[in-house]
């Protein structure tokens, strides 16, 4: 850990806040792989563009194949992957941007913790649980993860040999299995609206 570094003061939160005319935050999609996040998040990210509002989204694409190109799939592996995604969104929202990241980020514990570091700067953090049964997902399964895993070709697989824990009290909760993507982007659009973020 660097010890010897010193925090330069810029603009506050509340000067961005009022010079881009936005309020930042981060949208936190937890759910089983093939649950919907990414194509929820992408549909989320476009609308609220589209509407000229700054979002950006950050998911296992734009995460792994670069800044996280050094972690693999352990339990510790994964723990330093959403630590980074939760200090990277926190970054975003700072900005005044919205942050919307899609990661199974299968721990309790870890999702937490990224909702604290948000709460220490004053910065809204809101858990999206994309739910779907297992065995709609493994229905989907458009990468064949869940086939792989089955076969034992993937060890430590969320929901088949590694655990998901699904938060205790989401803001908001989506059966993937019940409606369609541009329902759930419309809920959580409809949620910004009243949380008075956008």
């Amino acid at each position: 850990m660097a010890t010897n570094i010193t925090w330069h003061p810029n603009l506050t939160y509340d000067e961005r806040k009022n010079l881009r005319k936005q309020e930042g935050c981060t949208i936190w999609l937890t759910g089983l792989s093939a649950s919907g996040k990414s194509t929820i998040a992408c549909a989320l990210e476009q609308l609220l563009l589209e509407k000229g509002i700054g979002a950006y989204r950050l998911d296992g694409d734009n995460i792994r194949f670069g800044l996280n190109k050094d972690l693999g799939f352990s339990a510790e592996d994964r723990n330093e992957n959403i630590r980074r995604v939760s200090e990277v969104s926190k970054l975003f929202a700072d900005s005044c941007m919205i942050s919307i990241t899609s990661f199974i980020s299968p721990y309790i514990e870890d999702r937490s913790r990224a909702r604290e570091l948000h709460a220490k700067d004053g910065l809204k953090f809101i858990e999206v649980f994309v739910d779907v049964p297992i065995e709609v997902a493994e229905q989907r399964d458009p990468k064949g993860l869940y086939k792989k895993a089955r076969e034992g070709a993937i060890k430590e697989f969320t929901g088949i040999s590694a655990p998901y824990e699904a938060p205790e009290a989401p803001e908001l909760h989506l059966r993937t299995d019940l409606k369609t993507v541009e329902e759930c982007t419309l809920i959580i659009y409809e949620y910004l609206l009243r949380e008075k973020i956008i």
